[in-house]
């Protein structure tokens, strides 16, 4: 099981994308449209302003069973240990285990 402090991070993050992302979107497609001169200079710094965790990139898939951060499978919300583990007490529909 994942520390509580780690999922309080993750939750925190979130909140910081939903209150920046229409801030932050703005910003990039000001950004976008803009040639390199003071300008776009004075676009980048305000973007640079605000939080690193604002960014929607900084967010990280995790299992909703386990807090595991890798081998997450984003059909079921699971780690692949998890849903290993739930295929083979057939709690999973239409999963059956592969044999070769």
């Amino acid at each position: 099981m994942i520390k509580k402090s780690i999922i309080q991070r993750e939750v925190n993050k979130n909140i910081l994308v939903n209150k920046f992302f229409k801030k932050r979107s703005e910003l990039i497609t000001q950004l976008k449209k803009l040639e390199f001169s003071n300008e776009y200079l004075e676009m980048n710094k305000k973007l640079q302003k605000l939080p690193r965790n604002s960014s929607y990139t900084r967010l990280r898939n995790r299992c909703w069973q386990t807090g595991r951060a890798r081998g997450f499978i984003r059909y079921f919300g699971l780690s692949r240990n998890s849903v290993r583990e739930l295929a083979h007490g057939c709690l999973l529909s239409g999963l059956i285990k592969d044999s070769w």
